[in-house]
Parts: C-alpha cells; sequence; structure tokens
C-alpha cells in the first residue's frame, strides 16, 4: 500500500510545532542565562559572571577555531594534494563508490567535520577559564623551589597553563594525522592493496610534517616534565603522598628527560627532513629510537639507581630530599612556625588540693557541647513547629560587664516540615523567614541541667541588645521565597496571635517584570509564578540562601570551610564563612585530599559541615578571606584577611573590587571572627607527620602520630577539634582556642597535645602550639579515658541507673586541658529522659592524674579529683557519683531546713532509680530551697551571737547536689 504525502494542514502543523520545540528550547536556554545574570546583579556582584562568561566565551572561540582550522586545513590540503588518477585496483574501485557518493556533500561534510570537533576543542578549552585567569594574572611569589630555582609562581600558575597548551597541541596533532590520513586513504594518497607504492610524495611529506609536529610536541612535554618533577605526587614508605624531587628522580629521571628531549629533536627534524628525501627510513629509524630510549632511560635506568643505589643506603641518599619536602610542606601548609614544647604528662605537684584553683584559671571549661544540646535548644525555644534549629550549634564569644564569655549559639530558622499546611502559597509566600538568635553560657547549667540561656524567648531578649532578628538566609534555607508583594508573610506569633510583615529590603530578584517572572517559571519548573494573583508590584524572589552557597556563588574562585556560624554584629544578624585558596601547584609540598583530611565524626552524621569542593587535591591553602551574609538582606561581603598570600592577590587582579581590603573590617566583627575548623583539620593531619624537622627522624618513622578516633561514640571517625577558652604553658591568660589531641601510630595513649590562637584580632592568633609528650611514660588518651570512666564500677552503677526506663544517655565533647603538667579531662554527660525527648546534663566526668570522678556539677568533680572536698565545703558523697545532705544541726530552724533536704533528696533518688526526670528535677529544686533557707538561718543565728564563724554543719554554696547558675563555673 503507498503511502502518500503528508496534507498540507499536517505538514504545517509538524512545521508549527518544530519551530515551537525549537523557541521552547532556546528560551529554556535563555532563561537559564538570563536568570543567573540577574541574581549575580541583585547581590552587586555581576563582575563575577561577565568576567567569568566573557572568559569561557573567549576560550571557547579561541580554541575552538583554532582546532576547527587545524583539521579543516589538514583535510583540504590532503584533498588538494590528492593524485590526479587513482591506481586501477579493487580497492581503488570500492573507493570509487565512496568518492562518488559524497561529491556533492564534501563541502557541507567538511563544514559539519571541523564545526564538530571545533564545538568539542572550544567546550573543553572553556572549562580552563581558571586555568587562564591565574597564567594571565598571576603574580609572585617572591620565593624560588631548591631544584630549579624558578619562582612558585612558575608551578602554580605558568606550568598549568603550558601543559593546557600542550595537550591541545598533542589533541589537534592526532585528530590532524587521522582527518589527513583518511583522506589521503580516500582519494589515492595511501594504498593499502594496491600495487606500486604505498603513499604519493605528497601524502608522504604532508603525514610526516604531522608527524614531526607530534614529536616536536613530545619533546616539550619532555622538557617540561622535567619541571613537573618538582610537583610529582608518588608513594614513599615515610609518607602517604610524597611530593617533588628524590634521589631517584634529580639524578635518574631529570638527566632521563633532558637525554629524551634531545632525541625527540632529532627524531621531529628526521620527520621534517621528509619533504626534500620522500622516504620514511630515516623517520621511522628515529622514532624507533625515542621509543626504545624512553623505556630504557626513561623506565629501566631509574629503576637500576632505585635498586643498586638508594635501597642500599636509603637514609643517607634520601635525607637531602626530604628535607626540602619538610621545609616546602611545612611552608605551604602555614605550619613552619608551629612550635613544639616537650611536656611532662604528668604533674610534679604532690599536694593536688593546690591545683584546684588553678582549674578556673587555667580554663573556661565548656560543659554544654554544641554538637549535643540542639534538641534541647529545639525543645526549649523552638517556639513554633516551623522553627528549628541546625543539628550542630556553635560556640562564640560575647562579653558581658567586660569579660569575655563562651557562648553556645544558633539561630532559629524557618523549617517548612513544620508549618501547620503545605501548600505553594504557605511554602514560599507566608512562612518565608526565621527569627531570632537564641544563646546559653557554654560553661553553665541550671539547678535541672538545662542550658543557662542569654538570649531567649520569642522575639529574642537578652544580653545581644537590639538587632534585626528576621532570618531570611540560613544553613536551614533551601526553599525559594517570593517577598514584598501584595501577599502578607507571617512574621512570628504570641499571646495575640499572628504577626504579620512584608519584606522591606532589596534583596532578591524583581518579579514585576512579565520576563523574569517567565524566566524563573521556566528555570523552577513552576509555571504558577507565571501567572499567580500573589505575585505583583514589589515581589522578589529569593533563592540560593544557604551562606555557603552564596559566598561560593560570588567567588567560584574559593574553597568554602564547611561550617558557617552567626554572630550579631552591628546590630545585624551576619553568618560570617571562611574561605580559603588553594592550589595543588607548590613545588615539594606533599597533597592532601580535602575531603578526607576534614572528616571527623561530625561531618560524618551531617552533610552541611563538609568541606566545599572537597575531593580537590592540594598542597597549599590559605584562610585568605573571611566573608558575611546578612541573614536578613543577603548582602554577601569578601573581606582580604591575608594580606600576603600570593593566590589571593591574583584573583583580585581577576576579579577587581570584589574582596574588600582588611581595614573595612569593623572591630565588632573582628571580635567573632576565629581560626576556621578546617584549616586546623588539615594542618593537624599534616602535623601528625610533619611536627618533625629532622629529616633522618621523618624518614625512619618512629615519631609519626595519628588524631585518635572520637571516643564518645562508635562510629570509628576522627575527633573533631573543639573552641575553648583556656592557656597553654607559656600563656599569662585565657585565650580563646582551638584544640585537638593526639596519639601514637597504631596506639592510644596520648602523643601531643595541640592548640592555635583562634582570636582573631590578637598579636597570637593562628600560633600554633604543641606539647609534646615523652615516649618513655605512658599517658592515657581521650580512648583510654572514655574506657577507664566506662570501667569504673560506681560510674557504670550509675550509669545503669541513669538509664533505667527509657532513659537514654549522651556523651558530651571530651575536652582535654593541660594543667601543670599533667592533662585534666572533663566530659558532660547528658540524659533524655521519661518523657523528655531532648538532653539534659545530668553528670561531670573529671579525670586527672589517674584520679576519677562522676559528679553532678563541674565544681563537684573538680573537687572530688583534686580532694578539695572536705566536709567544711563539701556534703559527704555516697561513692556514686550522687551527693548527700549535710549533718544535724542545734538550731531547730536550721535543723527543719535540713530535713526538708533530707526529704528532698530521698525523692530525688526514688525519682532517679525510676527514670522520672521531671520528679528530679523538682526535687533537685526543694532541696536546693532547703539548703538555702539552712544556710541562711544559721547565719541569721550567727550574726545574733556575734560570732563571725559558721559551723561545719552549716552548708556552703558549693554543698549542693547542684550548683545554681550564679554559682556554677562561669569562665
Amino acid at each position: 500500500m503507498r503511502v502518500g504525502r503528508p496534507s498540507r494542514r499536517a505538514r504545517t502543523l509538524l512545521m508549527t510545532l518544530g519551530v515551537l520545540a525549537v523557541l521552547g528550547m532556546a528560551f529554556t536556554m535563555f532563561a537559564g542565562f538570563w536568570t543567573d545574570w540577574l541574581w549575580y546583579r541583585s547581590v552587586n556582584y555581576s563582575s563575577v559572571f561577565t568576567t567569568t562568561l566573557w572568559t569561557k566565551i573567549g576560550l571557547f572561540f579561541v580554541f575552538g577555531l583554532l582546532m576547527a582550522l587545524a583539521v579543516g586545513f589538514n583535510i583540504w590540503l590532503a584533498h588538494r594534494l590528492r593524485p590526479p588518477l587513482s591506481a586501477m585496483s579493487m580497492e581503488q574501485q570500492n573507493l570509487d563508490r565512496y568518492r562518488m557518493g559524497i561529491a556533492p556533500y564534501k563541502r557541507w561534510l567538511l563544514l559539519g567535520i571541523v564545526s564538530l570537533v571545533g564545538l568539542i576543542a572550544g567546550a573543553s578549552a572553556s572549562s580552563q577559564w581558571r586555568t587562564w585567569l591565574m597564567w594571565v594574572n598571576g603574580v609572585s611569589f617572591g620565593q624560588k623551589d631548591p631544584q630549579f630555582h624558578l619562582d612558585i609562581s612558575f608551578y602554580t600558575f605558568d606550568l598549568p597553563w603550558y601543559r593546557f597548551l600542550l595537550g591541545f597541541g598533542f589533541a589537534a596533532a592526532i585528530l590532524s594525522v587521522i582527518a589527513a590520513a583518511l583522506t589521503h586513504y580516500l582519494y589515492g594518497g595511501l594504498r593499502i592493496t594496491s600495487p606500486g607504492a604505498r603513499a604519493t610524495a605528497a601524502a608522504t611529506g604532508h603525514l610526516s610534517v604531522l608527524l614531526g609536529v607530534f614529536v616536536a610536541l613530545k619533546a616539550v612535554a619532555y622538557w617540561l616534565d622535567r619541571y613537573g618533577l618538582a610537583v610529582k605526587s608518588s608513594d614513599f614508605k615515610a609518607t602517604d603522598s610524597w611530593t617533588g624531587l628524590r634521589y631517584v628522580d634529580a639524578n635518574a629521571y631529570l638527566p632521563a628527560k633532558t637525554i629524551l628531549f634531545c632525541i625527540a629533536v632529532i627524531c621531529a627534524l628526521l620527520f621534517f627532513a621528509t619533504l626534500w628525501r620522500r622516504t620514511w627510513q630515516l623517520p621511522v629509524i628515529g622514532f624507533g629510537l625515542m621509543v626504545l630510549s624512553a623505556i630504557l632511560i626513561g623506565g629501566l635506568y631509574p629503576a637500576i639507581v632505585q635498586k643498586f643505589q638508594v635501597q642500599p643506603n636509603e637514609q643517607a641518599k634520601e635525607a637531602p630530599y626530604v628535607t626540602k619536602n619538610l621545609k616546602a610542606t611545612r611552608e605551604a601548609y602555614g605550619i613552619d612556625d608551629a612550635k613544639v614544647t616537650e611536656y611532662a604528662g604528668t604533674s610534679k605537684t604532690e599536694d593536688k588540693t593546690k591545683l584546684r584553683d588553678d582549674v578556673d584559671s587555667t580554663a573556661s571549661i565548656r560543659i554544654m557541647d554544641p554538637n549535643v544540646v540542639s534538641p534541647t535548644f529545639q525543645q526549649l525555644q523552638q517556639i513554633r513547629n516551623y522553627y528549628a534549629f541546625p543539628t550542630n550549634l556553635d560556640v562564640d564569644r560575647y562579653s558581658k560587664d567586660g569579660k569575655d564569655q563562651d557562648t553556645v549559639i544558633g539561630l532559629r530558622e524557618l523549617n517548612l516540615n513544620g508549618i501547620p499546611k503545605n501548600n505553594w502559597i504557605n511554602d514560599h509566600f507566608r512562612y518565608t523567614h526565621g527569627y531570632g538568635v537564641v544563646a546559653a553560657k557554654g560553661t553553665t547549667a541550671d539547678s535541672q541541667g538545662r542550658p543557662v540561656f542569654t538570649e531567649s524567648d520569642l522575639p529574642s531578649e537578652g544580653d545581644l541588645g537590639t538587632y534585626q532578628q528576621r532570618i531570611y538566609y540560613g544553613e536551614k534555607t533551601s526553599a525559594y521565597s517570593i517577598v514584598g508583594g501584595p501577599q502578607k508573610e507571617i512574621d512570628y506569633s504570641d499571646d495575640n496571635g499572628e504577626k504579620t510583615y512584608s519584606y522591606e529590603a532589596k534583596s532578591g530578584v524583581n518579579l514585576s517584570n512579565p520576563v523574569n517572572r517567565a524566566a524563573y517559571a521556566v528555570a523552577f519548573s513552576e509555571p504558577q509564578i507565571l501567572y499567580s494573583g500573589a505575585i505583583g508590584e514589589g515581589s522578589r524572589i529569593l533563592y540560593n540562601r544557604t551562606p555557603k552557597e552564596r559566598v561560593e556563588a560570588v567567588a567560584p574562585w574559593l574553597t568554602i570551610d564547611g561550617d558557617a556560624y552567626p554572630a550579631v554584629v552591628d546590630g545585624k544578624i551576619q553568618w560570617i564563612v571562611d574561605a580559603y585558596t588553594t592550589t595543588n601547584g607548590y613545588p615539594y609540598a606533599s597533597r592532601t585530599t580535602l575531603g578526607d583530611t576534614t572528616a571527623d565524626s561530625l561531618t560524618a552524621t551531617n552533610n552541611s559541615r563538609a568541606v566545599v569542593a572537597q575531593q580537590n587535591q592540594v598542597n597549599y591553602i590559605r584562610n585568605s578571606v573571611k566573608a558575611t551574609v546578612d541573614a536578613y538582606t543577603g548582602q554577601v561581603k569578601l573581606y582580604q584577611w591575608d594580606t600576603q598570600d600570593p593566590v589571593l592577590k591574583t584573583w583580585m587582579k581577576a576579579f577587581p573590587g570584589t574582596v574588600e581590603p582588611k581595614s573595612d573590617i569593623s572591630s565588632d566583627l573582628v571580635a567573632h571572627l576565629r581560626y576556621p575548623q578546617d584549616l586546623f583539620k588539615v594542618q593537624r593531619e599534616l602535623l601528625s607527620r610533619y611536627h618533625v624537622e629532622d629529616a633522618t627522624t621523618f624518614l625512619s618513622g618512629s615519631e609519626v602520630w595519628q588524631v585518635p578516633d572520637d571516643p564518645t561514640n562508635k562510629s570509628g571517625d576522627a575527633v573533631p577539634p573543639y573552641y575553648l577558652s583556656m592557656k597553654m604553658p607559656d600563656q599569662q591568660s585565657q585565650v580563646f582556642s582551638l584544640t585537638t589531641t593526639f596519639t601514637p601510630n597504631g596506639r592510644d595513649n596520648l602523643s601531643a597535645f595541640m592548640s592555635v590562637d583562634a582570636e582573631a584580632g590578637t598579636s597570637d592568633y593562628g600560633k600554633i602550639r604543641i606539647l609534646k609528650l615523652p615516649t618513655n611514660t605512658t599517658v592515657n588518651g581521650p580512648k583510654q579515658v572514655q574506657s577507664q570512666f566506662n570501667s569504673e564500677q560506681n560510674i557504670a552503677e550509675t550509669i545503669r541507673l541513669l538509664r533505667g526506663g527509657d532513659s537514654e544517655v549522651e556523651y558530651g565533647n571530651l575536652l582535654a586541658v593541660p594543667l601543670d603538667g599533667g592533662l585534666l579531662y572533663v566530659e558532660p554527660v547528658y540524659v533524655r529522659g521519661g518523657g523528655l525527648k531532648y538532653p539534659l546534663l545530668r553528670k561531670v566526668l573529671v579525670s586527672y592524674g589517674g584520679t576519677t570522678a562522676f559528679e553532678d556539677t563541674l565544681d563537684e568533680a573538680l573537687n572530688k579529683v583534686f580532694g578539695a572536698d572536705g566536709s567544711t565545703t563539701q556534703p559527704p558523697d555516697d561513692g556514686g557519683g550522687t551527693t548527700k545532705p549535710p549533718p544535724t544541726s542545734s538550731n531547730p530552724t536550721v535543723q527543719q531546713a535540713l530535713d526538708d533536704a533530707q526529704k528532698a533528696f530521698d525523692a530525688g533518688q526514688e525519682a532517679l532509680k525510676k527514670g522520672d526526670w521531671e520528679a528530679y528535677g523538682r526535687a533537685q529544686k526543694d532541696l536546693q530551697d532547703a539548703l538555702k533557707r539552712a544556710e541562711d538561718a544559721q547565719a541569721a543565728a550567727d550574726k545574733s551571737s556575734g560570732s563571725s564563724a559558721k559551723p561545719s554543719s552549716s552548708p556552703s554554696p558549693r554543698s549542693s547536689p547542684r550548683s545554681s547558675p550564679s554559682s556554677s563555673p562561669s569562665g
């Protein structure tokens, strides 16, 4: 049955559908481009968009055109050099059919081929925009490598671009050879089975020149490989990742590369000589010699040197090169000034009671673990279900009465999963922002184990004063919102009902323009944006709302720290984001993978704390930029922090005006800047090997350390570093610090303690101090301390009681503090019990010099460990970490109060056994009140009798089972 042509109406319909499909695809591409441009313009970083775009376009067209011209020219030349008559053979007769078939379409076929290779080459080149910008804007490091004595900028900025050009040249040469050979074969210039010569003279000359270009490029590659040895990574038993030249590189590979360069140059000249000799004999011999030389000189000879010269005397041979690697690695990671001090590990003070008062001056011990108490913040300060706190809170410093206080802080962010009813209007128009800061003292808990809030409620009130509390940009704010239009937003709710609000800032992109609305409807696959009546005059769309997203977008050349943290600065909530400049081209510096190095027990359970671009392999890193993101307006500011970093200077040349000078950082902001965790984790990983400066010790591996696993859980991941205010032995006062511990490789005892001054604006900011413990004595490490804690019978029994019913025990951060030659360990213990779904601080573990205490409060535990809990200052203990009330008194008023205290104590113990934490909390409060009445009654009696001394039965502020907020350590 013959199928007729489609009707005119059908053809018209098909053409219309085709045109619409093309227009639809074009508008989809336009929508992505247009929305990106609008967003960058809205954050005042349009120059980043345009610079990146024009660089990509320029590279695309230049290298795409070069590749197209190279391939197209050689196809044209091969066609031009075709023989006038083809040989009469079966092979040529078969090819005649193909030649005749493509004859009418030769130009179109040529155009198609060159367009395809040009598009592929251009797309590949456009991805090298970072390499191009770094090469064209590169600044000098002012340092030279120890091998070739070239400025380090050659390896970081120049060499990567030269390698790209070389790779592009190889690709162009290979494609040209293939295209020319196929064309010569198709038109008879090359023959496989035909009688006579296998190639015409013209084909021989053409292909020889192309092969000569390829070999000449190989010569250039051999020459560049000489410099590449300085940044080459290899396996080395002294370290997992060795970078730079070793003995075999300097004495075998380096001369081999030079010899191979000379051979390749000669071989290339032989290929070029075929233009006159018209024979393949010499080029083929030369090429064979080059391949044989590459095997013997470039492969076999270095293996012989390694086997018979290096291995018999490895330490002596490798020592000079290890010294270079040690120096370069320490410089590249900013650990060259790390101060290593010998530390005894055990206290020399016989009377430990003298150390009790030293604890308070040595450290403000944080018993509120920001990684545990988020559910407590959530339960006590969430207020509404559509608010939420991050899984891990942050630690900052705030001043009160002239004193700095370590503070646990979190923002009450928007939680769309908790709104009463999910629909498009609620999700994107009505519920748009969080509200307020919640902060608590890091060193204090109240009588029920709850945080002592310094900023709380809704709207938030407390020590932070007046500030803009609305949070439109945050770590948990991932959905877009449309604000500022006819639809009112829910601001917050109180006893008088819901308060509404309309966004007043100029953040986001204006949707009044119908083109903008159509573009966002396509980009977000949400057609309602185009026609919804909830969008009108003044409507603005907010997206890319997490701090890390915004900083990474406006500065794509930075690597972003995994932990953005909030601070109240100059009357605004500002997210502070640490950002790094990195390179993997620092000569002799060993490489590390950021994702592996910065992983710990927190990143394993919280992906939002992972470093951005975590798979990057780097061997140079600087915290060169401090960025802020306004939680209300979304405004992003980049501040130059490291004024000496050549990599940052290079990017500042490439993107002028995007990074503000360090002098523009306000003093209020400086007060909240801190040393970043991810940089510290990278440095501690490197210092586990590179704390030694002696090549022989490094090669022996006897001083290799490791970061211990987190002993508070069974994840098997590294213990995270901890912020706290403390002083090292050589410091006169406490400093906000970031700390960690080390253990020997494969063992659990302590080998070193490391801290860095984390308080920005101080003269010692960034100074790394390491206390190295002697190898001939054994000091308990974190895992051993935790094990000792778990194995003590009285403590284990108390833990069993705490776990009664459906209660759960959670261990907080195990903090280590150097004290009088020894290490003081402190660990808060939290319990989720009964109907409570959030952890409360119930016990504190303290360990020092082999003595362990497990008490209700930090004060009590410290008193017990240091023997400062006598009858005059501390009521007797039942041996299980539970405090008993004081003895009887002859004063009837005091005695009644003590009897009430005994009843409250018994009630608390009964509630503890049942796991009834609400009853336990009430009993503790009653006990506190009774002891206070006893103390007041005794003081009144003493005053009336004219005595200034208190009898031993009178309780003191430290005698209560749980200290009140005023008597708990405040740091």
